[in-house]
């Protein structure tokens, strides 16, 4: 397996695991990277946490 996929397959797990910015944060990657990355996948993470996502 290449390392490029495989690093984007780790990434994918994390941003289904946390959310973007976090693990942007703790990996030194771009916010806007991770965003992507999360809506890739499909990440829902923010339906399960309180509060007003829609602004």
């Amino acid at each position: 397996m290449p390392i490029l996929r495989g690093r984007t397959a780790v990434l994918w797990q994390l941003v289904l695991q946390a959310p973007a910015s976090v693990v942007a944060g703790m990996l030194g990657f771009h916010t806007v990277h991770a965003e992507v990355l999360a809506d890739e996948t499909g990440s829902a993470w923010w339906k399960d946490v309180p509060g007003d996502h829609g602004r």
